[in-house]
């Protein structure tokens, strides 16, 4: 094509997709919606190359901070409503399972392996208030799942995680625990506080030009693994934490709010929650796909 328009330029490009080297159905599907959709948006806001210039800097900003301690895509992401509406298109909940919400740039693997009732809090803070948290894990029958390896972490009540807190001891406020025979878990952690998103780059840039604040409620993110079942991707509200209804990521659900009583000189703790999942069957993530 010699003669490239406005009118022309679209079609052009989708007619190329796959034109010189065959390539998957579904990675052309991809392409051809992606150039569809953004050459739509550049034509919708009329787009100048000055501002085309300033998106790839941006971008390039973007993937210049991203570390393994850092993630700042998905931080992005997270500010747009991108990974809440993914994450509620790929994982479906038709039978009662447990609602997912977003992961989140803080998340790290191979948190340490501790045993029933542990306490993942190897640093304590003057203002924390300590939680006994438990429940089961079982499938959509109501029947138990052992085995289950439940994933957590949460901020510090400074409002950081330990991963962008040098104060911090290393995976401080994360641990992993397995389920016994009847599904049953159970931690000690501190109650989650609410925090401001990191705003300190790119992520701040794009949620200040929103006219958006930074601020999320206090939460425990968990990470529910276990074979034959959809990975769990959520998190556990505190059910008197502000920003429940105007949450910088948009990631709060109804079901996910937990309410946070006073704990019992059994618990040994200032505060007790108690919170069931419910797993999918693997099934529906295929279906899904």
């Amino acid at each position: 094509m010699r003669n490239v328009t406005v009118d022309n330029v679209t079609d052009v490009v989708v007619e190329a997709i796959g034109a010189s080297a065959p390539i998957p159905a579904r990675q052309k599907e991809i392409m051809t919606a992606l150039v569809r959709h953004l050459h739509g948006f550049c034509k919708d806001v009329n787009l100048t190359h000055g501002e085309f210039m300033q998106a790839c800097d941006f971008l390039a900003r973007a993937g210049a901070v991203c570390t393994d301690k850092r993630q700042e895509f998905i931080l992005l992401g997270d500010i747009l409503g991108v990974e809440v509406l993914v994450d509620m298109i790929s994982n479906p909940t038709p039978n009662g399972e447990t609602t997912g919400t977003v992961l989140g740039p803080f998340f790290r693997e191979n948190a340490p392996v501790l045993p029933h009732g542990a306490s993942i809090v190897q640093k304590h803070f003057d203002n924390e208030e300590t939680v006994f948290m438990e429940g089961y894990v079982k499938d959509a029958s109501g029947k138990p799942i052992a085995g289950a390896m439940i994933d957590v972490w949460e901020d510090a009540p400074n409002g950081l995680y330990e991963n962008h807190d040098p104060d911090q001891p290393d995976y401080n406020l994360r641990g992993r625990f397995e389920t016994d025979e009847n599904g049953y878990y159970a931690f000690r952690a501190i109650r989650p506080v609410p925090y401001p998103i990191p705003s300190d780059w790119t992520a701040g840039e794009m949620i200040s030009f929103m006219g958006h604040h930074t601020m999320r409620p206090g939460h425990i993110h968990v990470l529910v693994n276990k074979d034959g079942y959809r990975p769990l991707i959520s998190q556990l509200y505190d059910g008197a934490s502000d920003y429940l209804d105007n949450d910088s990521v948009f990631a709060v659900k109804e079901n996910l709010i937990g309410s946070f009583q006073k704990g019992s000189e059994e618990h040994g703790t200032d505060l007790y929650v108690q919170f069931d999942f419910t797993l999918a069957d693997q099934s529906l993530a295929m279906a899904a796909e």
